[in-house]
């Protein structure tokens, strides 16, 4: 990424003068002036240990130190500045010295080096160093973001297996506990009948295996809704939600709305089933916690298959620091799935609530 050169625009240019002699830190003001007029430059002096130890404290662009000082050396700067982990540029402006004791500087640390005879070429030097600052910095704070992005990508591994988990477990428990009962007991009317000699009693385990029967197609198709409603791919994803949202609302009685914006793609992506999903737990949600008699769910189509949702209930609220601030428990494991689904599609979820003023929240997929 390039640096934009420095201009009369830009704030002045602050430079650290690590200098015994007061008359070469200001022969060094006039050379910068004179070799960049449109640039702004701050100098301030220091010619110790203690004093530049002090004005690390400050902010400065660049360090300007002399190779030969009685109290002070290059090399003494460069391990302070080492110690303070501090990254400005050390730039040594010293008289002529040898060229083995300019390599050794340099490969302590040091930036660069010039001597007082060509300050002229001064404001390059220290454009330089400055715009290697920032890439260095710039790619230190990429590493860092990278780094970051890696780790919640593990996490987020971590949680698609629980949550895989977590879903196998309620499907497990849904067919053992409902399903699985149902077929039972038509296993065992069918046997009743098969046994018996009297007409009448036959046909009456019988009628009641066909109503056990009809009771498991209906938890057959309940099931199928809640991995993935039919609606969603005859009629699209505004008719799948308006048919979770109907399943929920209308027995417990909450009045609804179901709007949409924008134009639904003909060809919906995978976001689409989790959007559904989003929904069903919300509702859920509401009807087990929140007390509320009106719940409104807008959907928002946007560019790049991207999907907006929206759901709003008039219910208690919730203080959501308290809630979502520890480890998943019954309590909040509703939340958190919405949390974990979201995130594992590559989307967002915004919750805003607090005590008795309802909950909105907002998922982008």
């Amino acid at each position: 990424m390039s640096t934009p050169p420095l201009t009369a625009h830009t704030a002045p240019v602050r430079l650290l003068c690590v200098e015994d002699n007061p008359d070469d830190v200001e022969l060094m003001g006039i050379a910068l002036e004179r070799a960049d007029p449109q640039r702004s430059y701050l100098l301030k002096r220091v010619d110790d240990a203690a004093a530049f130890a002090e004005a690390l404290q400050e902010d400065f662009d660049a360090i300007l130190c002399d190779f030969n000082m009685p109290r002070f050396s290059p090399y003494a700067a460069l391990q302070i500045l080492v110690a303070r982990r501090c990254g400005t540029p050390l730039v040594v402006v010293t008289r002529a010295i040898g060229e083995e004791a300019a390599v050794h500087v340099l490969r302590c640390g040091a930036k660069d080096y010039l001597t007082k005879d060509k300050l002229g070429t001064l404001p390059q030097i220290i454009e330089r160093v400055i715009s290697e600052r920032r890439r260095l910095v710039e790619q230190e704070r990429m590493g860092r973001e990278l780094e970051a992005a890696y780790r919640r990508l593990k996490k987020l591994s971590a949680r698609l297996v629980v949550a895989q988990e977590r879903e196998r477990t309620l499907i497990s428990r849904e067919l053992h506990d409902q399903l699985g009962q149902t077929l039972t007991g038509m296993v065992i009317h069918l046997h009743a009948a098969k046994r018996t000699s009297d007409t009448a009693v036959a046909r009456a385990h019988t009628e009641t295996a066909m109503e056990m029967a009809q009771g498991a197609v209906q938890q057959v198709k309940t099931l199928s809704f809640s991995l993935r409603p039919a609606q969603l791919d005859l009629l699209g994803l505004v008719p799948a939600v308006l048919s979770a949202v109907q399943r929920v609302a209308e027995p417990a009685g909450i009045a609804f709305a179901v709007t949409s914006r924008g134009a639904e793609p003909d060809r919906l992506g995978e976001t689409a089933a989790v959007a559904v999903r989003l929904v069903q737990e919300a509702l859920n949600n509401i009807v087990r916690h929140a007390q509320a008699s009106q719940i409104s769910v807008r959907l928002r189509f946007l560019p790049h298959d991207r999907i907006g949702i929206l759901i709003v209930d008039n219910g208690v609220g919730f203080d959501k620091h308290e809630l979502l601030g520890g480890q998943p428990s019954e309590r909040n494991v509703g939340l958190h799935g919405m949390i974990e689904r979201t995130e594992l599609a590559g989307g967002r979820l915004y919750i805003r609530t607090r005590p008795g003023a309802g909950v909105a929240i907002r998922a982008l997929l």
